[in-house]
């Protein structure tokens, strides 16, 4: 019966994503075909590595696993949460249907549900407002790791809460905060003729006019009347 492989499929990417959940959570080792194991208690980094051989539980695990990369996505963190609330109302779900019960009448019940329990949330939750709770909520993201969570936290205090932070891979042995002011874009020149400053082999530009574009520009046609705009100006 393909319902039942498919919870299959649910109970087993749950069971294995649920792991970490908690303060007392423990560690996943994730298998690579090649280098080094990964060691995460991450939620949707354990999901993503799940693929099942049969075709109808693989279908249950891959609605989990969207269930864990959308709270990843709106929230950055939950995922772990999210999968057993999932794998919750999956069981539950299909015990009311397998008694009876209309499953239209059980998806607006649960709907309900859900907006009574967001709102309840909602009531309950407390801001982070200050570098302390920053940094204890950056600590729990990064594997409990204290030394990231207190940088994160730093970086919120330098920046604020709507600046721009990003994560790179660096080469020393220590991690680092570097605090650009103004916009920095990972791209170079594209052209060694447009280097201005022959010492330091940069560009150096002084109130220069800049075009963001959302879409490839193929031809110079299409810039023209921007151009023109701009030596008018």
């Amino acid at each position: 019966d393909a319902r039942v492989k498919m919870l299959e499929g649910v109970n087993i990417l749950a069971d294995a994503v649920k792991v970490p959940l908690g303060p007392k959570g423990r560690n996943v080792v994730l298998d690579k075909s090649f280098g080094a194991p990964t060691i995460t208690k991450d939620g949707v980094s354990v999901a993503r590595e799940i693929e099942l051989e049969d075709k109808f539980q693989n279908m249950g695990a891959q609605m989990v696993k969207e269930v864990a990369s959308q709270a990843n996505d709106a929230a950055g963190d939950g995922t772990t949460t999210a999968t057993v609330l999932a794998q919750a109302i999956v069981n539950e779900g299909l015990k009311a249907v397998a008694a009876g019960m209309n499953p239209m009448d059980l998806k607006r019940g649960i709907d309900k549900a859900v907006i009574a329990a967001v709102e309840e949330l909602k009531a309950l939750s407390v801001p982070c407002a200050d570098t302390k709770a920053i940094a204890q909520v950056g600590t729990i993201s990064a594997n409990s790791d204290s030394s990231v969570g207190n940088i994160i936290a730093e970086a919120m205090e330098k920046v604020g809460r709507d600046g721009v932070i990003t994560v790179e891979e660096g080469q020393a042995l220590q991690d680092e905060l570097d605090v650009v002011e103004g916009m920095q874009f990972d791209r170079g020149y594209l052209s060694p003729y447009f280097i201005n400053n022959q010492e330091s082999g940069s560009v150096e530009l002084d109130n220069p006019f800049i075009l963001l574009v959302d879409k490839k520009i193929s031809n110079i046609r299409e810039l023209l009347p921007v151009l023109e705009g701009v030596a008018k100006a």
